[in-house]
């Protein structure tokens, strides 16, 4: 653990990680400041004030130009001119999880990728629940682990973006899972991709053979990190899972039953039909979730309960509502065009698509065929709809723009058939018109309830 009391420490950011690194650190003995280049929440500034936190908001000033660390919340990139200074300047900058973790001698289990994390770390979290062990849910879900790290008992089950892993030093995961990298949050990464795939890896970075790391076998990005690993003087145990192939440590599917394969020995732990959730994709998130249990040694009893009893989590191919015959999906953490074709592809029936928001440096191409195979009508809404009609106006029958959720559901109603899908699955981030995925996924949901 880092020695903090007395330390001058700038936090930049004042969202809901800034402020819990804030609050930990303070409680710890350090001089805290915290500065946001926006503004800062009443309700954040309250707390901030009645822990005697200072705080500045519409910019950085001086004082957040001076420091023995900083801690960045991860909505603030790092190409931002306070972080350059502080780079520049050789000033140690750590991420909130980094912080968070020197304060913590319990079991880590972090799970990142492009797509499933919130799917996988809630499974991972009901498996616990099932086999009455004690566990925190924390990270980019919920609860910022500062605010949990002190507290909680058990295992930490934390969602890591890899914003939040650009940043660490010592943060070691006990069982790191990453389930996948395809295109994602490009704009942060200077649209380069081994950039953003190096940050992901970065989970791994200082996991002995004391460790685990749960990993997509079929993924040829993340194959090419494990190559590294297994030449690497420690590493931590490999295990890997598959829907397609035989992995030679860890879960893959045979006959349409999951098997474990440890140590040469192979178990058979249950039928594919008898999982909660359908879908491909959802078989790979149960997967890697079983794996992670077994590496924090829950029994295969709980392991398969919690396989067929977990029902999914809100905004991730939710059902909003039926109305005249018509389903309307709530898809709304969908935020890259990977998990667009995810939605695509557990759907048989004609759909609506509404699709739009703030663009990440999307290829909608990607997506085309599935388009052209399954949706009647595109509905874009957001700052990237003309984008998404330059890429994909021709490629549906019918193509139409939504200056509003309002808008959009009621186009989607005139078009909508019984027996179809109206599927919000956006591709982009909510921030031009909502606060987060979860604002958009519920003003979706309460305009659905209008109809």
């Amino acid at each position: 653990m880092r020695e903090v009391a007395g330390k001058h420490i700038a936090v930049i950011g004042a969202a809901r990680s800034g402020v819990a690194a804030a609050l930990l650190l303070k409680q710890k003995g350090a001089e805290v400041f915290v500065s946001d280049f926006g503004s800062i929440s009443e309700t954040n500034q309250n707390t901030l004030a009645s822990n005697h936190i200072e705080f500045e908001q519409g910019g950085h000033t001086n004082r957040a130009q001076n420091a023995d660390f900083v801690v960045l919340s991860p909505g603030v990139p790092t190409e931002a001119s306070i972080v350059q200074h502080h780079l520049n300047n050789s000033t140690p900058v750590f991420s909130e999880i980094e912080i968070a973790s020197w304060f913590s001698d319990q079991k880590i289990v972090a799970i990142t990728g492009s797509n499933g994390k919130t799917t996988v770390t809630s499974w991972l979290a009901h498996m616990w629940e099932t086999a009455k062990i004690d566990y925190s849910l924390a990270g980019n879900i919920g609860y910022a682990f500062s605010e949990k790290v002190v507290s909680a008992k058990g295992t930490h089950i934390l969602e890591v973006s890899s914003f939040q892993l650009d940043h660490i030093d010592a943060f070691t995961p006990d069982v790191s899972v990453l389930l996948n990298i395809t295109p994602d949050h490009l704009d942060r990464y200077a649209n380069d991709m081994r950039s953003y795939a190096a940050s992901k890896f970065r989970i791994t970075e200082n996991q002995t053979d004391k460790h685990f790391f749960i990993y997509n076998f079929d993924d040829p990005l993340i194959q090419g990190h494990v190559a590294r690993l297994q030449n690497s003087e420690s590493h931590p145990k490999l295990w890997g899972f598959s829907s397609k192939n035989e992995v030679p440590e860890g879960a893959f599917v045979h006959n349409d039953h999951i098997i474990f394969r440890f140590n040469n020995n192979e178990e058979s732990l249950m039928p594919v039909h008898e999982l909660g959730l359908p879908g491909n994709h959802n078989l790979q998130n149960g997967l890697a979730a079983a794996l992670a249990a077994r590496a924090g040694e829950i029994k295969n009893e709980a392991i398969r309960e919690s396989l067929k009893s977990f029902s999914g989590v809100e905004h991730r191919l939710e059902l909003a509502r039926i109305v005249d015959g018509v389903k309307y999906i709530n898809d709304s953490k969908a935020t890259n065009v990977n998990a667009v074709w995810f939605a695509l592809d557990s759907f048989n029936v004609p759909l609506t698509l509404i699709l739009g928001g703030r663009d990440k440096g999307n290829d909608y191409e990607e997506i085309k065929f599935l388009i052209r195979d399954k949706v009647h009508t595109i509905i874009a809404i957001g700052e990237s709809k003309d984008k998404i009609e330059e890429q994909l106006g021709k490629t549906a029958p019918n193509f139409e723009k939504a200056d509003s959720m309002r808008d959009a559901v009621r186009i989607a109603k005139k078009g909508a058939k019984r027996g179809e899908v109206v599927l919000l699955s956006p591709a982009c981030s909510s921030f031009d018109m909502f606060d987060d995925y979860e604002h958009r996924g519920k003003v979706f949901k309460e305009e659905v309830a209008k109809l």
